[in-house]
């Protein structure tokens, strides 16, 4: 049986990729690091939809804890593995690099990239083996043209661009597509502190974007019609970078 796993999944964009996900037929697990109650509420969506769905609690920053909690689902789904990875997790922790703290850097580039590390070479055995997968990494438009105020997160990003071109190249032989979504300003907690009503007047399309339009394109992604697509970036972002 093909799982999808995504990490962040309890709000947001993670959230809403985990009920796209679903709906397609996919079991999902859920990976969150602290929020149960927003996780349990992300599965109790995809059970009223009529999805299966299960949580993992693990922090992708911290090494040995993820392959602890990876090998343990491994293990308890003897005749399942994940085909489906979506590297979502990511945290921001703004400030202008001469007053930015050490812990700021490494919290931000520790989650974002990683943790893609190593979320995705835990679980890449599973899908050369089974020669099929989808990796689905999500960047930023930060990770593109960089942000003021987010050297560490446009670092963390840009470099998860990067990975995802080389390790596609790796792959794509086995039928394992690895691909980019670079959101631009979407509405979620992750950008309620922003101020919505300048950004807004920047963005051609004159509006932040929902999570479910990213969720749309990675259910693409996700799909057999996207065989053909890999170490691309995708920007969805309003035409607010062109």
């Amino acid at each position: 049986m093909k799982y999808a796993l995504v990490t962040g999944g309890s709000r947001g964009i993670g959230r809403a990729i985990c009920l796209q996900l679903a709906s397609m037929g996919y079991p999902v697990v859920i990976n969150y690091r602290s929020d149960a109650v927003a996780a349990n509420h992300t599965r109790e969506l995809i059970e009223a939809q009529g999805g299966q769905a299960e949580m993992l609690q693990f922090d992708v920053a911290d090494g040995p804890q993820t392959d602890a909690a990876l090998i343990g689902w491994t293990e308890q789904h003897p005749d399942a593995h994940i085909a489906v990875l979506v590297n979502n997790a990511g945290i921001r922790s703004d400030a202008m690099l001469v007053f930015m703290q050490n812990q700021q850097w490494h919290s931000v580039v520790d989650t974002a990239l990683n943790g893609f590390f190593y979320v995705t070479r835990r679980l890449l055995t599973g899908m050369l083996t089974n020669r099929w997968g989808r990796i689905i990494n999500v960047a930023s438009l930060s990770g593109l043209k960089g942000l003021p105020g987010q050297t560490n997160y446009s670092a963390a990003k840009a470099a998860l661009i990067g990975a995802t071109k080389a390790l596609a190249q790796e792959v794509a032989v086995r039928k394992v597509t690895v691909n980019v979504i670079a959101p631009g300003f979407i509405a979620t907690d992750m950008t309620k502190d922003l101020d919505e009503k300048n950004l807004k007047a920047m963005i051609p399309a004159g509006r932040f974007g929902a999570p479910e339009e990213v969720a749309a394109l990675a259910g693409f992604l996700a799909s057999e019609q996207a065989a053909y697509i890999t170490g691309e970036v995708i920007s969805i972002n309003g035409g607010l970078y062109t």
